[in-house]
């Protein structure tokens, strides 16, 4: 199988293959005929992107039936009716299914969950896993509940397993997040050479987002704000970027987009347009210190928990509010498994 040329920042089939049987050997211990996946974005989660190799975009529901034995179903908006079947295609998507469904039209809240059902009653599916449901949309949930549950279907939340495995990174994932975080890396310096008094905040961020889809990038999130000294300069939304740097200003950016692979790092930055005051200085030691801490400790079997335990007092001791000091050491490696393994206490 060859990997389609018109895909940026396909994974090869071989990772996939490699995905979908670690996936469906916990499906067969658990007796699981199929899953359900839905996305409609490729921010948070990205699980459509994990089993297909494409993403979810601006908010159109994108939904796969995943079955233990054979090939995907791929679920898309546009016309009713149309299937196309695929077999053999790399991304392992057997049937490609669309359907005029929108969010923003109520009437449409169950056209995707239709087809679903309808894929799910061609396998025979009679156990069935859903991933991450908590990112679906709540018209697509609630037909497929109503519906699964009116056919004696037997509904299992599969999330945990998939994201278990999600967790544990190939080789071939770990070379192309770092990868992400090399271009990100001469994003930055891009930045860095262009920076100047005169520009407003949208435009440096605008120039960094350029910069990132000239080395490969999809898409990502681009906040920034400068301030005078003494005052915040936060990330802010594209929204809230209208403020002209100053000389003297801190200008402040995150650069979190993907790349290869569809992973997503994430860098940020302060610049000073003139001299960093003490306190600025201080506090990003602080924040540096805390970084390395975590980093020593990145080793397999060290419980999430025990990172957070050993890294936040130094943040904690300064005027900062806790929340504040702990999120500085929260995130690694790529977003959606990052803010699975942050967040949990176990």
């Amino acid at each position: 199988m060859n990997v389609n040329p018109r895909i940026c920042n396909a994974l090869s089939p071989q990772e996939m293959q490699r995905r979908w049987a670690a996936v469906r050997e916990r499906m067969r211990e658990q007796g699981v005929d199929a899953l359900v996946v839905q996305n409609s974005s490729d921010w948070v989660g990205g699980h459509i992107r994990w089993f297909t190799n494409q993403p979810a975009t601006n908010g159109y529901p994108t939904s796969a039936v995943f079955p233990v034995d054979g090939g995907i179903s791929l679920i898309e908006q546009g016309p009713f009716g149309l299937v196309r079947e695929t077999a053999g295609a790399a991304d392992g998507i057997e049937r490609r299914l669309t359907t005029p469904s929108y969010p923003s039209v109520a009437y449409t809240a169950a056209y995707d969950a239709e087809l679903a059902l309808g894929e799910l009653k061609r396998l025979g599916a009679r156990r069935v896993g859903t991933v991450a449901p908590a990112g679906w949309y709540h018209g697509f949930g609630a037909a497929l509940r109503d519906g699964l549950a009116g056919a004696g279907v037997e509904v299992i939340d599969f999330t945990d397993v998939v994201d278990r495995i999600k967790a544990i990174k190939s080789d071939e994932e770990r070379a192309r997040i770092r990868e992400v975080a090399a271009m990100q890396d001469e994003v930055m310096a891009r930045v860095a050479a262009f920076v100047r008094p005169g520009l407003r905040d949208f435009e440096i961020a605008a120039y960094a987002q350029y910069q990132g889809q000239l080395l490969g990038s999809e898409q990502g999130i681009f906040l920034a704000s400068s301030a005078p000294p003494g005052q915040a300069a936060s990330f802010r939304p594209r929204s809230m970027q209208g403020r002209t740097l100053q000389a003297g200003d801190v200008f402040s950016l995150l650069v979190e987009n993907n790349g290869a692979g569809g992973f997503y790092t994430e860098l940020s930055r302060i610049f000073v347009l003139g001299r960093a005051s003490d306190e600025l200085r201080d506090v990003h030691a602080r924040v540096l210190d805390a970084q390395r801490a975590a980093l020593a400790m990145l080793v397999p079997g060290t419980p999430c928990k025990e990172i957070h335990a050993a890294t936040t007092p130094g943040c904690a001791n300064t005027a900062w509010p806790r929340s504040a000091a702990c999120r500085s050491t929260a995130w690694a490696t790529t977003w959606s498994s990052a803010r699975w393994c942050a967040t949990t206490r176990r």
